[in-house]
């Protein structure tokens, strides 16, 4: 299977060290018009041919699918010139678009499309979150309640510092936490009913300027989620907690008891003064009998060498091969679950900004 890929900064490098670890598949053409970017994504898929504008991309006869690692606020145009001039089947990275404009269109588009579109939700495939998600209904008698803690480092910087704006992010609770809220559907398998946040920026990039302008990012918060199963869910988010043990702890309670998820951050950031990193846990905790059961779940060295993901973008690339080469069937992540996670992060922004609990019917 031959790749085109579109966009190659830090997420987009991640791709391809993951593609070069599938067997039977590779890059054959990347559009990244930063030149820096693209001499490192060339290093690492020498063999790709590089090109200079997604025109020329799409006019590379030999791809069989795309990837869109491209910054945030280009994605939902490129779909829609991938529709108009070769519609490829298409892994696009989150979040699916940023403008509410866009909604619409990309409902329509997703429709008519003849091939598949994955929407990149790298969360659902960290071995202790896939745990968690198979084994929650078991754990708990039905997810009552749902908590997902995130405590992680400040945003990295990007090419043009795209990501330190709204307008370009969508805003933080669209570009970094669309993961989160794919998962608590996934989990709940139910949908928002209505959303409210508080949230602000406490710490970071409070002495930045670009172009005279001061980043506007949020920086922590906390939104809670009520779902039509009448079940809730509550995230939460600090980015600027980088020193603790573990980066994502996820805990689902119900009737029968609970079962929790705890996930490092990127093995690069550990200190090596400080050992070896932490490994992903899963914890079940009945509540009849009483008694906490903890496993480690293990993640290859060589998934956490290729990405900040532990290991999730490979188990994700290794989903969508399949689904390639299967020629049917439909992607586990459709354009309706990333439609549903960019609305869910606009109401949290929207609950933070105005003060209100927001209706997602508003937003739908």
């Amino acid at each position: 299977m031959r790749y085109g890929v579109i966009g190659c900064g830090m997420m987009g490098q991640e791709h391809l060290r993951n593609i070069a670890l599938l067997d039977g598949a590779e890059v054959a053409a990347i559009f990244e018009p930063d030149a820096d970017m693209a001499a490192r994504a060339q290093a690492l898929a020498p063999g790709a041919r590089m090109v200079g504008s997604l025109d020329a991309l799409l006019a590379v006869e030999a791809l069989d699918a795309l990837v869109i690692v491209s910054p945030n606020q280009c994605h939902a145009a490129q779909l829609r010139q991938i529709a108009a001039q070769r519609a490829l089947p298409v892994l696009v990275e989150k979040p699916l678009f940023t403008d509410p404009a866009d909604h619409g269109a990309l409902r329509a588009l997703a429709a008519d499309y003849p091939a598949p579109i994955w929407v990149a939700m790298e969360y659902r495939y960290m071995p202790p979150i896939a745990a968690l998600v198979a084994e929650a209904q078991e754990a708990t008698g039905g997810v009552q309640m749902l908590t997902i803690r995130e405590h992680r480092f400040p945003f990295l910087d990007k090419v043009g510092n795209w990501n330190r704006f709204n307008r370009n992010t969508g805003g933080t609770f669209v570009e970094k936490c669309c993961h989160f809220f794919d998962l608590m559907r996934l989990i709940l398998g139910s949908d928002p009913v209505r959303v409210m946040a508080s949230a602000g920026q406490a710490v970071n990039h409070l002495d930045e300027q670009y172009g005279g302008e001061a980043p506007d990012i949020l920086d922590h918060g906390y939104v809670i989620v009520d779902f039509d199963s009448g079940a809730r869910a509550m995230l939460e988010l600090c980015m600027f907690a980088e020193g603790a043990e573990y980066q994502e702890v996820i805990s689902a309670t119900g009737p029968k008891g609970k079962i929790e998820a705890l996930v490092p951050g990127p093995t690069r950031f550990w200190p090596d003064q400080l050992g070896a990193p932490p490994e992903p846990r899963v914890i079940v905790s009945p509540r009849d009998p009483k008694g906490p059961q903890e496993r480690v779940i293990p993640v290859d060295p060589t998934l956490l060498e290729a990405g900040d993901h532990n290991g999730s973008t490979y188990y994700q690339h290794l989903r969508f091969l399949h689904l390639l080469r299967d020629g049917q069937g439909v992607p586990e992540v459709t354009v309706q679950d990333g439609t549903w996670a960019v609305l869910m992060g606009m109401a949290a922004q929207i609950s933070a900004s105005e003060h209100r609990v927001v209706s997602m019917s508003d937003l739908l």
